[in-house]
């Protein structure tokens, strides 16, 4: 275990790849090949996992194995987040001793249908439930809101509307809110404007950016976000992922690239790049394909 993870970081980076990475991948990765990841992953610093997602195994087959995975992966030094679509997904994911509960919408009316087959509205009704169940289970819970800087679909999406769906999430007890640039639509004066205007509303609230590089200035919109005040994103090891229901859509920002810049700013993120460059590579390999992470390929900075 790398010992810059006991010292405070300036920056918390969560890690997606095992969860928005690999739902993306054509094939199912074996449980044995993820807790492999995620012991790499430890062994590098990373703290905070989106660990599974408690979905329909015939939506996403990639993480039919979710309960399986919960039952064997190392605890005590790593939150495991497990994302949900509803309450049978949290109930679930509860029983399989998730940390911390993500329950996911999108901002935009028609993506929410294609991702998850029925409205906002409909996906917001479990929320008291949902609330009350981590409550009982002593789990905190956490938004995700996708599509929040545009939609394939709808185009662009008003933003009084996201802090809406955000407003009805703290009201119902979550802690924070990731704003998802699920498209790679988002630009960095957005991204400024866009999180000004949450921290304005909801000052209270931990905002947490979660930035797809469809159009490749996600790195960009990061260092907005960072130099506007958030202190937490979420990145995937090697670069992998993306939303299985964008059209065209690339991946994410890879863990070991974002790691390496801030920590060539003088960022602290409780990170080994080395370790997660290493952890990429495994990656790599059991995918049996060239990741897009670049520092994976040409080292760290210093």
């Amino acid at each position: 275990m790398h010992s810059a993870q006991n010292d405070k970081p300036d920056v918390i980076i969560r890690e997606v790849a095992l969860r928005d990475g690999l739902q993306s991948e054509p094939g199912f990765v074996a449980t044995s090949d993820k807790l492999r990841l995620i012991h790499a992953l430890a062994a590098a610093g990373v703290v905070l996992l989106e660990t599974t997602s408690f979905v329909s195994p015939r939506a996403i087959p990639q993480l039919r194995d979710a309960r399986e995975l919960m039952d064997r992966v190392p605890r005590g030094w790593l939150c495991h987040e497990v994302m949900v679509p509803n309450l049978r997904g949290a109930r679930e994911a509860a029983d399989a001793g998730a940390d911390r509960l993500i329950v996911f919408v999108s901002a935009s009316e028609t993506h929410n249908r294609k991702n998850v087959g029925c409205s906002i509205e409909q996906s917001m009704a479990d929320l008291g439930a949902i609330s009350g169940l981590a409550a009982a289970g002593n789990m905190a819970v956490a938004a995700a809101i996708a599509t929040a800087f545009g939609c394939p679909y709808e185009g662009q999406v008003d933003r009084s509307a996201v802090l809406a769906i955000a407003r009805r999430f703290v009201q119902a007890g979550a802690d924070r809110i990731t704003l998802a640039d699920t498209t790679g639509m988002a630009n960095p004066k957005q991204i400024t404007q866009t999180v000004a205007f949450f921290k304005d509303h909801l000052p209270h609230t931990q905002i947490c950016l979660h930035l797809h590089n469809n159009r490749g200035i996600a790195a960009a919109n990061l260092y907005a976000g960072y130099l506007a005040g958030v202190r937490m994103f979420d990145t995937s090891l090697g670069g992998i992922g993306g939303c299985p229901n964008v059209p065209r859509a690339a991946g994410n920002l890879a863990t070991e690239d974002v790691a390496n810049m801030f920590e060539a700013l003088g960022v602290r993120t409780g990170m080994d790049i080395d370790e997660l460059i290493r952890a990429a590579g495994l990656l790599e390999s059991i995918l049996g394909r060239t990741l897009p992470g670049q520092v994976m390929k040409s080292g760290a900075s210093a």
